[in-house]
């Protein structure tokens, strides 16, 4: 019995997907990368999943893991590979209030987890523009981040416990409720952030936080960046840390905003240099009920801050949103940051990661470097300025891949030297092998590779990603 025949009679051959079928699942959402898959296998189970593992290592076909396909990095690309899809395993397990977390599988859409979260008052802040077709085994896979991690961490720091399915089929039960469990290694936290090479998540326990009360949030002109670190500082010394989002978005951003979805608006009448949406949010009561004048205690304190810096000079302008409607519109002009690029070519993607104090030094130097480079480049920048991540977007004059590669390197020799990393939410897939290469400790890359070697010997699992060479 052929690959094809196998999957169908263990799954039914309605989920088992074979030409014109398989288009969907072939290309990413952004058009980078188009594959060629030999079928796409729908398990509805985790016993299902490893009876596709079973097969494809009975017949020496890769397998590729694919979640939500909301990717940026190629990390689902494949010619000649069997894609496996979670999306039929989107049960919900259990969602324990007292004990704030949630049981679901891979295939669950991240704004289902919130819907169940919020339905017992609780919040799963795991929060990025993505969240409406991204997946949970997808962001596990890449240890995904968004606008919350400077509150909360990123994906790893969410996960309890979880299921994966080996590249042999075997089942991998590290389902842990615990806080803390002491008993050896950590194995978990080797498949999170592996993108699929070492084996399929099929289910997690995720943490579960209280729902915010009120949320205070404002958009505002900074002088400069040092200037803005200052006030997240002073807002996380006068709210107890409650600064859930630090968001940055340069003048080159605000005017791609105007010219590619006007209808969002700016917030103001200029374009700053520096625009910064901040949010706090509290579950005290005392904290988020309007008192007397109608004033939510949690927004007064944002606007007292506020205040103070505008009285100091370190920042020029700001808006508070009054209501959920005002909020909302302030987070569309943020989320929109991926919708605005879209058809700009050629581009370059960075993801990359400083430390807090050196975001502004890496602005100013990379951009001086590129345009030695290439003379006339263009820049469009957004940030997660609370952690450090700056999705720093570049246009070179021309298509060359040997310019593409010498700008990217250009931007890791920046971050290299201010301590910081080439790699912060996105996964590295495809398009960072080359950085891998030029970048990892020699040391951590032959770690990886034995793991690899360990769990997948034939190399069968999501083949070429993550690892280079």
């Amino acid at each position: 019995m052929d690959l094809i025949a196998e999957l169908s009679a263990t799954l039914g051959a309605s989920n088992v997907l074979v030409g014109g079928d398989v288009a969907r699942y072939a290309r990413d959402w952004m058009g980078k990368y188009h594959g060629a898959p030999i079928a796409v296998a729908r398990p509805g189970s985790t016993a299902e999943v490893a009876s596709c593992l079973c097969i494809a290592a009975t017949h020496g076909v890769p397998v590729i893991p694919i979640s939500g396909n909301t990717g940026l990095v190629g990390g689902t690309m494949t010619k000649g590979g069997l894609m496996v899809s979670l999306e039929r395993m989107n049960r919900i397990r259990a969602v324990k209030r007292d004990a704030r977390l949630v049981v679901a599988e891979a295939g669950v859409i991240l704004s289902r987890l919130h819907e169940a979260a919020e339905a017992e008052g609780l919040y799963f802040p795991l929060w990025f523009g993505a969240r409406g077709s991204a997946m949970l085994g997808g962001v596990l896979s890449t240890n995904a981040g968004g606008s919350n991690v400077l509150r909360y961490g990123s994906t790893r720091g969410l996960c309890l416990g979880l299921e994966v399915v080996l590249a042999d089929g075997r089942v991998l039960n590290l389902m842990s409720e615990l806080h803390k469990d002491n008993s050896g290694y950590d194995v978990k936290q080797m498949f999170i952030g592996a993108e699929g090479t070492l084996g399929i998540i099929t289910a997690a326990v995720m943490k579960l936080v209280p729902a915010p009360k009120a949320y205070a949030t404002a958009t505002l002109a900074a002088r400069s960046l040092s200037d803005a670190l200052v006030l997240l500082n002073r807002m996380q010394e006068a709210t107890g840390g409650r600064v859930e989002a630090f968001e940055f978005m340069p003048r080159t951003y605000s005017e791609r905003l105007r010219v590619a979805r006007p209808d969002l608006g700016l917030p103001f009448d200029h374009v700053p240099d520096v625009t910064i949406l901040i949010e706090a949010a509290t579950t005290v009561v005392t904290e988020a009920e309007p008192n007397d004048t109608g004033e939510v205690p949690l927004v007064g304190l944002l606007e007292k801050v506020l205040a103070g810096m505008m009285e100091e000079g370190l920042v020029t302008d700001a808006v508070l949103a009054r209501n959920e409607q005002q909020r909302r519109a302030m987070w569309a002009r943020r989320e929109a940051a991926a919708e605005i690029c879209v058809g700009l070519t050629p581009v370059v993607d960075t993801d990359v990661c400083l430390p807090l104090d050196r975001v502004e030094a890496f602005m100013t130097e990379a951009v001086r470097r590129l345009e030695v480079l290439d003379p006339g480049h263009k820049t469009l920048t957004v940030a997660h300025l609370g952690d450090g991540n700056l999705h720093f977007t570049v246009f070179p004059t021309r298509e060359d891949p040997g310019l593409r590669d010498a700008v990217m390197e250009t931007v890791e020799d920046v971050v290299a030297e201010l301590g910081g990393s080439f790699s912060a939410e996105h996964g590295v897939g495809l398009s960072k092998l080359n950085s891998m290469a030029r970048r990892k400790d020699p040391v951590a890359l032959e770690v990886m590779r034995a793991l690899k070697a360990a769990l997948d010997p034939e190399g069968r699992m999501n083949p070429g990603k993550v690892i280079p060479g």
